[in-house]
């Protein structure tokens, strides 16, 4: 028998959940990418959610709606998930996953260029708790700024995929996405506008606290 990752052993004490097994089937049905959050870190989500008592969140990349409903179930009754999406199929298919979790009041999907969505919540004054980045790396330095931009003091801004399967630590490695990411890195770990860290976890995991 071959020994477990760490990630595998700690998924392996997780209960099985129905709701998000049907959005991963949801989304090979749908032809989508397969590249959802794994499942600790779903639960990671919510329970940051509920932890700081987030009240607004702002999420940047919908995909099928898996990490969506991971947030939204951490929130309370009063509680509201923006979405940003840049495909109106995607945005579809996770409002209707949304839905069938019972969670589709508490979402608002806005669909088109996450950059240009940025500028409008601006516009309109939103202000948000926590953020989830987990969308096309290259802009992630640019939804960093937008997210210090938007965010109520001691806001929590999220990360994923930070260390790009270890494109981000392979100095052969000079792609305009990989640079961008580590330039998000360094931004997250040191810059004085936040208290930040990268977590070596489900391909790297970057939280911070604004301050």
């Amino acid at each position: 028998m071959t020994q477990m990752s760490a990630e595998e052993y700690v998924e392996s004490l997780l209960e099985e959940d129905e709701q998000l097994n049907k959005v991963i089937e949801g989304i090979r049905a749908n032809g989508m990418p397969e590249i959802s959050i794994a499942r600790g870190y779903g639960k990671l989500l919510t329970l940051l959610v509920k932890m700081t008592g987030a009240k607004q969140i702002l999420e940047i990349g919908a995909l099928g709606g898996y990490s969506g409903i991971c947030l939204a179930r951490g929130l309370e009754e009063q509680g509201k998930l923006v979405s940003l999406e840049l495909k109106q199929e995607y945005a579809d298919v996770a409002l209707r996953h949304l839905s069938e979790a019972g969670l589709g009041d508490k979402v608002e999907y806005r669909v088109g260029e996450a950059l240009d969505s940025l500028g409008q919540l601006q516009a309109e004054g939103r202000k948000f708790d926590l953020f989830f980045i987990d969308a096309d790396k290259g802009n992630y330095p640019n939804y960093l700024e937008w997210a210090i931009k938007l965010a109520n003091p001691g806001a929590i801004i999220l990360g994923d995929n930070t260390l790009m399967h270890g494109s981000s630590m392979n100095p052969e490695e000079k792609g305009n996405r990989v640079v961008k990411m580590r330039e998000f890195n360094e931004k997250m770990a040191r810059d004085p506008r936040l208290e930040g860290v990268i977590l070596p976890a489900y391909d790297g995991l970057a939280i911070a606290r604004v301050r």
